[in-house]
């Protein structure tokens, strides 16, 4: 049986980003308390928990006044100590374990567990140093992304090759990491599916929604995606699949490419809440942070239905001032800021949620408010 975890005990969480103050926030409605590890003094997720212990992740001291403190213990973002987390896990209950931190964290160990539960994934290449990338490159073909096995986020740490003159211009990314070569997906939208399931295996996948990207960083998601429902049934059973071969306890957000024969190649994960499921807070009946709280506290899982179609659009630093000084004119919006000391370009300060019962006049008001010009 699954370890239940009740109102008035405490959840630990490992950083102090947006998404552990959005998950917080969740926990403390159901009447938990909220501890937080975070190198950061002042962090979003810090302003509103019980207990903040600032120090960095893998601080052994840390963890353990963590582990004391805590019930429960789970995490806000992949790019943690692994080492420190399996420890951690010898002293406390950390229901999510260390191993999907360990697998989602290196592309490698990630694409090569994805490969093993059969689902669509592009073809790629290993390669350990840069002599490596050359001899194998010619198996993936051309164009293709090179990607660093570790770090990278938002765009970071890849390289498009459009031919094997263009391969120099990767050498670099060998500095941080092995690499991966994967070859180039002609795709007609993104899209992602965030799968929740707890220790019982009771699973659930939030409404899909389609993502766009903007330099790289998430712009918008339109809810429901725009696909056919063939193609959505083909998603979130490949999402299941993928949290059934993990074990997963908590959330998964599975990010994946439409082609355009309507067929699906798996993208990349995040053992986590995701960007693209915060519109759940408005527009379903349980947001993706109610049920991880759920999932990670052993309780049973609700089933997320929609309410209405939504999009989402993220905040980043540029945005902030227009934004303020638009709010007098759209209160249909529902607006999320983190909390965030400095509004620097391109960093992530929050969300609006907009309701819709009509996905492209709700597009166009965005365009219109030329707040995200």
């Amino acid at each position: 049986m699954t370890k239940v975890i009740y109102p008035g005990q405490t959840i630990g969480i490992i950083g102090g980003g947006q998404l552990g103050r959005m998950m917080a926030l969740a926990a403390k409605e159901a009447g938990f308390n909220v501890a937080v590890l975070e190198p950061t003094v002042d962090s979003p997720c810090g302003q509103v928990a019980d207990i903040r212990i600032v120090a960095p992740y893998n601080d052994e001291a840390a963890l353990e006044e963590l582990a004391e403190v805590s019930d429960v213990i789970t995490y806000e973002f992949e790019n943690i100590d692994y080492a420190g987390l399996k420890r951690l896990s010898e002293i406390a209950y950390v229901p999510q374990g260390a191993e999907l931190v360990k697998i989602t964290q290196d592309r490698i160990i990630e694409k090569t567990e994805i490969q093993a539960t059969g689902v669509p994934i592009a073809k790629f290449v290993e390669a350990a140093n840069y002599e490596e990338l050359v001899e194998r490159i010619e198996t993936v073909g051309f164009p293709c992304v090179v990607k660093t096995a570790r770090g990278g986020y938002d765009g970071k740490g890849q390289q498009t090759i459009q031919s094997i003159e263009e391969i120099a211009s990767a050498k670099s990314l060998f500095e941080h990491s092995a690499c991966i070569a994967e070859a180039f997906v002609p795709f007609t939208k993104e899209i992602s599916v965030i799968v929740q399931r707890n220790g019982n295996g009771e699973t659930y996948c939030l409404p899909i929604g389609e993502n766009v990207h903007v330099n790289h960083i998430l712009h918008e998601t339109i809810v429901p995606a725009r696909i056919s429902e063939l193609l959505a049934a083909k998603a979130m059973k490949a999402a299941e699949t993928i949290a059934n071969h993990l074990n997963l306890i908590g959330t998964l957000a599975v990010e994946i490419f439409v082609l355009e024969n309507d067929e699906i190649l798996i993208n990349e994960l995040a053992p986590r809440p995701h960007n693209s499921g915060h519109y759940s807070i408005e527009a379903c009946s349980i947001s993706q942070f109610h049920q991880h709280v759920r999932a990670v506290c052993g309780w049973p899982l609700r089933e997320p239905k929609l309410w209405t179609e939504t999009v989402m659009v993220n905040i980043l630093g540029q945005h902030v001032v227009p934004l303020t000084n638009s709010i007098s004119k759209y209160p249909n919006w529902s607006i999320h800021l983190y909390g965030k000391n400095e509004a620097k370009t391109n960093r992530k300060m929050g969300h609006v949620t907009i309701l819709s019962t009509n996905i492209e006049e709700t597009l166009k008001e965005i365009e219109q408010s030329k707040i995200w010009l």
